[in-house]
């Protein structure tokens, strides 16, 4: 996307990706911006369950059954412990890889 409907989308939407430790994945598109999220995200890993009220459905991820979150655009507020900035991934995550 280009002008200014990409800089609109970008503020005001948050993608989120949940990774579980089945191999399976799940992507959610949020009606919040970066900085709505980042403020409610220490709380939510929190919680048992993440409930997403979706048009058709609602959708209700046990927390405990996830392995990794991905979140973009990025949070780059996030500060403290166990959080390092300016990091580059080299490779992906590989399941099953042989040696």
């Amino acid at each position: 996307m280009k002008g200014s409907f990409a800089k609109y989308s970008q503020e005001s939407n948050t993608e989120v990706t949940f990774y579980y430790l089945d191999g399976n994945t799940e992507r959610f598109s949020l009606q919040v911006n970066v900085k709505q999220f980042q403020a409610q995200l220490q709380e939510l890993l929190k919680q048992p369950w993440i409930t997403f009220h979706l048009m058709d459905q609602t959708v209700c991820i046990c927390t405990e059954k996830v392995m990794k979150i991905e979140i973009k655009p990025p949070i780059n507020q996030m500060q403290g412990g166990g959080v390092f900035p300016n990091s580059q991934r080299i490779t992906a995550l590989q399941r099953n890889a042989s040696r």
